[in-house]
């Protein structure tokens, strides 16, 4: 799971990040940015601009076993969908859902 924060500047947050917490980037793809702590690289934040293709910024990005299964299990429940099921070009399958709570979760697995 990695939390996603909006920036307006993210030059401005990678040095926060960077340089306060001591964290380190480990992709960027411009809109987003994922840095890692360096002793533990799998607690992760990911700064984003805006989403390169979703409508909005997701609160949190959780990475399941099967997206196909939590995209049905997500429609049953009657859950709002704001982004529909979709390979992205970056390599995973996601969709963006509401929790009864409002907030936006990204939901995905990685493309084998």
């Amino acid at each position: 799971m990695v939390a996603d924060l909006p920036t307006t500047s993210m030059a401005a947050a990678v040095k926060f990040y960077t340089s306060v917490v001591g964290m380190r980037v480990v992709m960027n793809q411009g809109w987003i940015v994922t840095l890692a702590d360096r002793e533990r690289p799998e607690v992760q934040l990911s700064l984003m601009t805006h989403d390169a293709t979703a409508p909005v910024v997701p609160v949190a990005s959780i990475q399941v076993e099967d997206v196909d299964a939590s995209y049905q299990a997500a429609l049953d429940s009657d859950a709002e969908i704001i982004y529909e099921l979709t390979d992205e070009p970056w390599g995973v399958r996601r969709f963006f859902v509401e929790d009864p709570d409002g907030n936006v979760v990204n939901i995905l697995s990685h493309i084998r």
